[in-house]
């Protein structure tokens, strides 16, 4: 389903009809019971071809390196060191490199399929796709700190030593809700907010641009697509930008809640 397809006005009247969220229920096929739609479509394509060009890039692997493996060292030393490294640590880091690497590609290719004429629906903008990738999250850092810290430290680390004994069950109790439940929520629904609430805003204008395109009344209302086309290009700019920076600070906020679970100073 293109953009173009669903920024036309709805039929049966030239009243302006703003876009709404079911714009981004986009059913593809049905398979049995279950119904495929443009975002899983999308994510299988782009999980297939990450992978592969993955795979395809770091085959030969040498000391000089081919263009094909420079380009690929460069996008993997961003999040190796700018995340991996700076937030865990040079000595613990590097058994973590493989899944934030995975992570970041794979939000970032998954927020700018969003961009693309034929997507225009980005795959994090069903809430299923954030709460897959942060319960992968959630489960590595919980797993990692009770390993290094047994059961019963992980949760003793929780609260800070030397607080009065009164408070103490306060703080366990805020420290509780944060690692459980806080933390995953705000991971997920940050990513899914900014995907959603970002394309809403491009529709919005695309969808205002034709209204005024078709059914202006008169040249001057006609004229007014253009800027309206324009802030829907400027936008989509914008979004870009966003789709690239909610990638790297859903990565930062991994590494640094693995950091925590790692950490010696507890």
């Amino acid at each position: 389903m293109t953009l173009t397809a669903l920024a036309l006005p709805a039929a049966g009247g030239e009243s302006y009809q703003p876009p709404t969220p079911e714009i981004f229920w986009q059913p593809l096929f049905e398979v049995g019971g279950l119904t495929v739609t443009n975002q899983m479509a999308w994510s299988a394509i782009i999980t297939a071809v990450l992978s592969i060009g993955l795979l395809a890039l770091s085959k030969n692997a040498s000391v000089v390196p081919s263009k094909g493996q420079w380009l690929l060292e460069g996008i993997y030393n961003f999040p190796r060191n700018a995340v991996a490294r700076d937030m865990i640590g040079t000595k613990e880091f590097k058994k973590f490199v493989p899944l934030l690497v995975t992570l970041f590609l794979s939000i970032l290719l998954y927020n700018w399929a969003g961009s693309f004429f034929l997507a225009m629906n980005p795959v994090n903008g069903k809430i299923g796709f954030p709460i897959a990738l942060t319960l992968v999250v959630y489960v590595v850092y919980h797993w990692v700190g009770i390993q290094r810290m047994g059961l019963g430290g992980y949760f003793k680390h929780m609260v800070p030593p030397g607080l009065p004994g009164w408070i103490v069950p306060f703080v366990f109790l805020l420290e509780l809700m944060t690692y459980f439940i806080t933390r995953p929520l705000t991971l997920a629904l940050r990513l899914f907010g900014n995907m959603f609430a970002g394309h809403m805003v491009v529709y919005l204008f695309v969808t205002g641009a034709f209204y005024f395109l078709l059914h202006g009344d008169g040249v001057l209302m006609q004229a007014l697509s253009l800027p309206t086309f324009l802030m829907a290009g400027v936008m989509i700019i914008f979004e870009l930008l966003v789709q690239f920076l909610q990638a790297f600070v859903f990565t930062l906020l991994a590494a640094s809640y693995i950091a925590g679970a790692v950490a010696d100073d507890h």
